[in-house]
């Protein structure tokens, strides 16, 4: 059964080794934050440096694999509708909104999302890194290096599905950045299988 999160919000779960997560996009252009820690070690936790160094490139979908910062396989992505998503931009925050939205009451983001949600599993603010951006469309220029954010790829329904490679604690948010989101905060819906 599909579960929503509704948006700017975020939740946590358990997903058990071997079981899958499907992350759909309910209405396109809509990115989600995911985070994935060791259920029985909260000290391993899903990154991004490691992840990219292995893969030897930026751009992640079908049969690319997320390491830990302890470089066990965490995730596996098996199946994928959309192939762009980003893994270098860490979650918006306030600060994200104040320093470059220039927002006086900003809201707490993805980050502030997160750290609620994963808080009564024991993580804690300083322990969350980088998510893996579903859906986050961050053309990068060759020649400059200079990141660009740019509406997602992910229309109406499509989704990514991830396969679980040990006992996780996830962290999934419907992000909270206009500029991430072509200008609108939509809901995500996701689903567990065996």
């Amino acid at each position: 059964m599909p579960h929503e999160i509704p948006p700017r919000s975020g939740t946590a779960f358990l997903l058990s080794q071997g079981q899958t997560l499907t992350v759909t996009d309910i209405l396109g252009e809509q990115v989600a934050d995911l985070l994935a820690f060791n259920r029985h070690d909260i000290g391993e936790v899903i990154s991004s440096g490691r992840t990219l160094d292995y893969a030897s490139k930026i751009y992640l979908s079908t049969g690319d694999l997320l390491y830990s910062n302890r470089s066990q396989v965490m995730l596996e992505i098996i199946a994928d509708d959309v192939g762009r998503h980003d893994f270098l931009l860490t979650p918006c925050s306030k600060d994200t909104f104040r320093i470059i939205y220039g927002d006086t009451d900003p809201h707490r983001g993805c980050f502030g999302n997160l750290a609620a949600a994963l808080a009564p599993h024991g993580v804690t603010e300083d322990m969350i890194p980088v998510a893996f951006n579903c859906f986050m469309n961050v053309p990068v220029d060759a020649a400059t290096g200079e990141l660009r954010v740019d509406p997602p790829l992910s229309k109406a329904g499509e989704s990514i599905t991830f396969r679980a490679h040990m006992d996780l604690i996830i962290g999934l948010t419907a992000c909270s950045a206009l500029q991430s989101n072509n200008g609108s905060f939509k809901p995500i819906a996701y689903t567990i299988d065996d």
